[in-house]
Protein backbone atom coordinates (compact mmCIF):
# COMPACT_ATOMS: atom_id res chain seq x y z
CA UNK A 1 0.00 0.00 0.00
CA UNK A 2 1.27 3.45 -0.91
CA UNK A 3 2.18 5.65 2.05
CA UNK A 4 1.50 8.89 0.15
CA UNK A 5 -1.30 9.22 -2.39
CA UNK A 6 -0.96 11.72 -5.23
CA UNK A 7 -3.85 13.31 -7.10
CA UNK A 8 -3.83 16.29 -9.41
CA UNK A 9 -6.95 18.45 -9.29
CA UNK A 10 -6.42 21.00 -12.02
CA UNK A 11 -3.60 23.30 -10.86
CA UNK A 12 -3.48 21.63 -7.41
CA UNK A 13 -1.43 18.57 -6.39
CA UNK A 14 -3.14 16.84 -3.46
CA UNK A 15 -0.77 14.74 -1.34
CA UNK A 16 -2.45 12.47 1.21
CA UNK A 17 -0.55 10.79 4.04
CA UNK A 18 -1.87 7.23 3.81
CA UNK A 19 -1.09 5.14 6.85
CA UNK A 20 -4.46 5.50 8.59
CA UNK A 21 -4.08 2.40 10.78
CA UNK A 22 -1.13 4.16 12.49
CA UNK A 23 -2.71 7.65 12.53
CA UNK A 24 -0.38 8.49 9.62
CA UNK A 25 2.75 8.18 11.75
CA UNK A 26 5.59 9.04 9.40
CA UNK A 27 8.02 6.15 8.85
CA UNK A 28 11.04 5.85 6.55
CA UNK A 29 8.94 4.63 3.64
CA UNK A 30 6.58 7.59 3.94
CA UNK A 31 9.55 9.98 4.06
CA UNK A 32 10.85 8.50 0.81
CA UNK A 33 7.44 8.63 -0.88
CA UNK A 34 6.87 12.23 0.22
CA UNK A 35 10.11 13.17 -1.50
CA UNK A 36 9.05 11.35 -4.67
CA UNK A 37 5.59 12.95 -4.76
CA UNK A 38 7.03 16.41 -4.17
CA UNK A 39 9.50 15.83 -7.00
CA UNK A 40 6.56 14.91 -9.22
CA UNK A 41 4.64 18.06 -8.27
CA UNK A 42 7.71 20.26 -8.76
CA UNK A 43 8.31 18.87 -12.26
CA UNK A 44 4.68 19.25 -13.40
CA UNK A 45 4.16 22.73 -14.88
CA UNK A 46 0.40 22.28 -14.54
CA UNK A 47 0.76 22.22 -10.74
CA UNK A 48 0.74 25.66 -9.12
CA UNK A 49 -0.01 24.74 -5.47
CA UNK A 50 0.49 21.64 -3.27
CA UNK A 51 -2.05 20.66 -0.59
CA UNK A 52 -1.05 18.14 2.11
CA UNK A 53 -3.66 16.24 4.13
CA UNK A 54 -4.04 12.96 6.04
CA UNK A 55 -6.25 9.94 5.39
CA UNK A 56 -8.52 8.46 8.03
CA UNK A 57 -8.97 9.68 11.59
CA UNK A 58 -6.04 12.12 11.80
CA UNK A 59 -3.55 14.25 9.91
CA UNK A 60 -0.48 12.76 11.61
CA UNK A 61 0.59 11.57 15.05
CA UNK A 62 4.20 12.47 14.21
CA UNK A 63 7.24 10.46 13.23
CA UNK A 64 7.30 6.74 13.99
CA UNK A 65 9.20 6.03 17.21
CA UNK A 66 10.88 2.99 15.63
CA UNK A 67 14.28 4.16 14.33
CA UNK A 68 15.01 0.89 12.53
CA UNK A 69 17.79 -1.64 12.96
CA UNK A 70 20.82 0.66 12.99
CA UNK A 71 22.60 2.20 15.96
CA UNK A 72 25.25 4.76 16.80
CA UNK A 73 25.34 8.50 16.46
CA UNK A 74 26.16 8.51 12.74
CA UNK A 75 23.16 6.29 12.02
CA UNK A 76 20.94 8.59 14.09
CA UNK A 77 22.33 11.65 12.35
CA UNK A 78 21.61 10.15 8.93
CA UNK A 79 18.06 9.10 9.80
CA UNK A 80 17.16 12.41 11.46
CA UNK A 81 18.65 14.34 8.54
CA UNK A 82 16.28 12.51 6.19
CA UNK A 83 13.37 13.51 8.44
CA UNK A 84 14.63 17.09 8.61
CA UNK A 85 14.99 17.33 4.85
CA UNK A 86 11.46 16.12 4.11
CA UNK A 87 10.00 18.64 6.59
CA UNK A 88 11.99 21.46 4.99
CA UNK A 89 10.92 20.41 1.49
CA UNK A 90 7.58 22.09 2.22
CA UNK A 91 9.33 25.31 3.27
CA UNK A 92 11.75 25.22 0.33
CA UNK A 93 9.26 24.01 -2.27
CA UNK A 94 9.19 26.41 -5.24
CA UNK A 95 5.39 26.44 -5.26
CA UNK A 96 3.07 27.36 -2.35
CA UNK A 97 2.27 24.56 0.09
CA UNK A 98 -0.89 24.27 2.20
CA UNK A 99 -1.60 21.80 5.02
CA UNK A 100 -5.15 20.70 5.93
CA UNK A 101 -4.98 19.11 9.39
CA UNK A 102 -7.57 17.32 11.49
CA UNK A 103 -7.87 15.43 14.82
CA UNK A 104 -4.13 15.03 15.56
CA UNK A 105 -1.27 17.20 14.32
CA UNK A 106 1.57 16.17 16.60
CA UNK A 107 5.35 16.02 16.81
CA UNK A 108 7.09 16.16 13.49
CA UNK A 109 3.71 15.95 11.80
CA UNK A 110 3.09 19.39 13.28
CA UNK A 111 6.52 20.49 12.05
CA UNK A 112 5.50 19.56 8.50
CA UNK A 113 2.29 21.53 8.84
CA UNK A 114 4.19 24.53 10.24
CA UNK A 115 6.74 24.32 7.41
CA UNK A 116 3.90 24.66 4.89
CA UNK A 117 3.13 28.22 3.81
CA UNK A 118 -0.48 28.07 5.02
CA UNK A 119 -2.20 25.73 7.50
CA UNK A 120 -5.96 25.15 7.73
CA UNK A 121 -7.08 23.37 10.90
CA UNK A 122 -10.28 21.50 11.65
CA UNK A 123 -12.19 22.29 14.81
CA UNK A 124 -11.20 19.80 17.50
CA UNK A 125 -7.74 19.24 16.06
CA UNK A 126 -5.08 18.74 18.72
CA UNK A 127 -1.55 20.11 18.32
CA UNK A 128 1.64 19.56 20.26
CA UNK A 129 5.21 18.32 20.40
CA UNK A 130 5.63 15.60 23.07
CA UNK A 131 9.22 14.72 22.14
CA UNK A 132 10.74 15.66 25.53
CA UNK A 133 8.46 13.12 27.20
CA UNK A 134 10.18 10.42 25.16
CA UNK A 135 13.71 11.74 25.63
CA UNK A 136 13.83 12.94 22.03
CA UNK A 137 14.88 16.19 20.41
CA UNK A 138 13.00 18.30 17.88
CA UNK A 139 13.87 17.39 14.29
CA UNK A 140 13.17 20.76 12.62
CA UNK A 141 12.99 23.52 15.23
CA UNK A 142 10.90 25.80 13.04
CA UNK A 143 8.20 26.55 15.63
CA UNK A 144 10.02 29.47 17.38
CA UNK A 145 10.36 31.23 14.02
CA UNK A 146 6.61 31.03 13.50
CA UNK A 147 5.05 31.63 16.94
CA UNK A 148 7.90 33.30 18.86
CA UNK A 149 10.36 32.17 21.51
CA UNK A 150 8.17 32.40 24.63
CA UNK A 151 5.25 30.44 23.24
CA UNK A 152 7.51 27.87 21.56
CA UNK A 153 9.43 27.27 24.79
CA UNK A 154 6.21 26.64 26.69
CA UNK A 155 4.95 24.12 24.14
CA UNK A 156 8.25 22.34 23.58
CA UNK A 157 9.58 22.22 27.16
CA UNK A 158 6.30 20.95 28.65
CA UNK A 159 5.75 18.50 25.81
CA UNK A 160 2.14 19.70 25.69
CA UNK A 161 0.20 17.69 23.11
CA UNK A 162 -3.27 19.01 23.94
CA UNK A 163 -3.09 22.43 22.25
CA UNK A 164 -6.50 23.21 20.79
CA UNK A 165 -7.06 24.45 17.26
CA UNK A 166 -8.34 27.72 18.69
CA UNK A 167 -5.17 28.28 20.72
CA UNK A 168 -3.08 27.28 17.70
CA UNK A 169 -4.87 30.01 15.75
CA UNK A 170 -4.22 32.58 18.49
CA UNK A 171 -0.53 31.60 18.53
CA UNK A 172 -0.21 32.00 14.77
CA UNK A 173 0.52 28.31 14.33
CA UNK A 174 -2.40 27.97 11.88
CA UNK A 175 -4.19 30.41 9.56
CA UNK A 176 -7.83 29.34 9.89
CA UNK A 177 -10.02 27.02 11.95
CA UNK A 178 -13.07 25.53 10.22
CA UNK A 179 -15.51 22.67 10.83
CA UNK A 180 -13.83 19.33 10.14
CA UNK A 181 -16.08 18.49 7.20
CA UNK A 182 -14.94 21.69 5.48
CA UNK A 183 -11.22 21.50 6.29
CA UNK A 184 -9.92 20.01 3.05
CA UNK A 185 -12.31 22.02 0.89
CA UNK A 186 -11.19 25.23 2.62
CA UNK A 187 -7.56 24.35 1.90
CA UNK A 188 -8.41 23.61 -1.73
CA UNK A 189 -10.29 26.92 -2.00
CA UNK A 190 -7.23 28.82 -0.73
CA UNK A 191 -5.10 26.83 -3.18
CA UNK A 192 -7.40 27.79 -6.07
CA UNK A 193 -7.22 31.46 -5.08
CA UNK A 194 -3.41 31.29 -5.13
CA UNK A 195 -3.38 29.33 -8.40
CA UNK A 196 -5.41 32.09 -10.10
CA UNK A 197 -2.59 34.59 -9.52
CA UNK A 198 0.49 35.17 -11.65
CA UNK A 199 2.73 32.10 -11.32
CA UNK A 200 6.03 34.00 -11.28
CA UNK A 201 4.82 36.70 -8.89
CA UNK A 202 3.58 34.05 -6.43
CA UNK A 203 6.86 32.11 -6.58
CA UNK A 204 8.99 35.23 -6.11
CA UNK A 205 6.84 36.49 -3.23
CA UNK A 206 7.24 33.19 -1.38
CA UNK A 207 10.96 33.29 -2.11
CA UNK A 208 11.25 36.86 -0.80
CA UNK A 209 9.43 36.05 2.45
CA UNK A 210 11.50 32.94 3.08
CA UNK A 211 14.71 34.70 2.17
CA UNK A 212 14.08 37.26 4.90
CA UNK A 213 13.91 34.49 7.50
CA UNK A 214 17.03 32.87 6.05
CA UNK A 215 18.96 36.16 6.31
CA UNK A 216 18.03 36.33 9.99
CA UNK A 217 19.76 32.97 10.44
CA UNK A 218 16.86 30.54 10.39
CA UNK A 219 18.59 27.82 8.35
CA UNK A 220 21.75 27.88 10.44
CA UNK A 221 19.66 27.77 13.60
CA UNK A 222 17.61 24.81 12.37
CA UNK A 223 20.72 22.84 11.42
CA UNK A 224 22.25 23.53 14.84
CA UNK A 225 18.99 22.43 16.46
CA UNK A 226 19.08 19.22 14.42
CA UNK A 227 22.57 18.43 15.67
CA UNK A 228 21.46 18.95 19.28
CA UNK A 229 18.48 16.72 18.54
CA UNK A 230 20.88 13.99 17.40
CA UNK A 231 22.63 14.23 20.79
CA UNK A 232 19.29 14.01 22.59
CA UNK A 233 18.53 10.77 20.75
CA UNK A 234 22.02 9.35 21.30
CA UNK A 235 22.48 10.05 25.03
CA UNK A 236 21.29 7.22 27.26
CA UNK A 237 20.71 7.58 31.01
CA UNK A 238 19.41 5.01 33.51
CA UNK A 239 16.07 6.85 33.40
CA UNK A 240 15.85 6.83 29.60
CA UNK A 241 16.95 3.16 29.45
CA UNK A 242 14.14 2.06 31.76
CA UNK A 243 11.64 4.32 29.99
CA UNK A 244 12.55 2.84 26.59
CA UNK A 245 12.32 -0.73 27.91
CA UNK A 246 8.78 -0.06 29.15
CA UNK A 247 7.97 1.74 25.89
CA UNK A 248 9.10 -1.25 23.83
CA UNK A 249 7.36 -3.89 25.94
CA UNK A 250 4.19 -2.14 27.12
CA UNK A 251 3.68 0.89 24.88
CA UNK A 252 3.68 4.66 25.20
CA UNK A 253 0.88 4.95 27.80
CA UNK A 254 2.65 2.64 30.21
CA UNK A 255 5.98 4.40 29.73
CA UNK A 256 4.47 7.83 30.36
CA UNK A 257 2.61 6.52 33.42
CA UNK A 258 5.93 5.17 34.77
CA UNK A 259 7.51 8.55 34.18
CA UNK A 260 4.77 10.37 36.12
CA UNK A 261 4.91 7.83 38.96
CA UNK A 262 8.70 8.21 39.22
CA UNK A 263 8.37 11.99 39.52
CA UNK A 264 5.67 11.60 42.19
CA UNK A 265 7.91 9.25 44.20
CA UNK A 266 10.88 11.61 43.97
CA UNK A 267 8.73 14.56 45.04
CA UNK A 268 7.26 12.64 47.99
CA UNK A 269 10.74 11.56 49.12
CA UNK A 270 11.87 15.16 49.37
CA UNK A 271 8.91 16.26 51.48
Amino acid sequence: MERVLYERRGPIALLTLHRPEKLNAVDARMVAELGERLDEAAADDRVRVVVLCGAGRAFSAGFDLDMGEGSGIEFLRGELRKDFDVIMRFWDFPKPTIAAVHTYCLGSGMEMAVACDITIAAEGCRFGAPEVKFGSGIVALILPWVIGLKQAKELLLTGDDHVSAERALALGLVNRVVPEERCLEEALAVARAIAANDRVAVALTKQAINRGAEIMGMRQGLLQGLEIGVLAEAIETPESREFNEILEKQGAKAALAWQEARLARETAAEE
